[in-house]
């Protein structure tokens, strides 16, 4: 693991920015994330709940500051996402496979805040297989 990816799931508070409402990527890794034990905020301007909880519209609506955001929009999205971030002084983001864009990372590098880009948070936090045999395969190769 690099060590943005070991710092960034060192955070226990996150949002999950383009979480989806049903069963999109975004929504099962919200899930997960709740069941690690992280305290998780839900993003997504086009709806009001996911799971049963509260979904916010934006990052400044959040009902307290969060250490890390994921992520999971399109990858001309992301740039924006980093640019609240930066705005609330968010430290840590991780750009979910798919999101990433190269303004994105080098918004991030200029703003000082610590990118994870185009790796699958779930190889990082101990989801299971298939996960585990990704996280094994990347480590044979030195990719992890």
């Amino acid at each position: 693991m690099s060590a943005a990816s070991d710092a960034f799931v060192a955070q226990k508070t996150l949002a999950v920015v383009g979480v989806s409402r049903t069963r999109g990527f975004g929504n099962k890794l919200f899930r997960h994330l709740r069941q690690k034990g992280y305290r998780v905020f839900p993003v997504n301007s086009q709806t009001d709940s996911v799971e049963g909880e509260r979904c916010f519209r934006r990052l400044d609506d959040l009902p307290e500051p969060v250490a890390g955001v994921v992520a999971v929009v399109p990858p001309a999205q992301t740039k924006n996402v980093v640019e609240d971030c930066a705005r609330l002084g968010i430290k840590h983001i991780w750009m979910q496979q798919g999101a990433e864009s190269e303004a994105a990372v080098a918004l991030c590098r200029d703003k000082g805040i610590a990118v994870v880009a185009g790796e699958c948070l779930l190889m990082h936090t101990d989801a299971g297989f298939p996960h585990s045999l990704h996280r094994w395969l990347w480590k044979k190769l030195g990719k992890y």
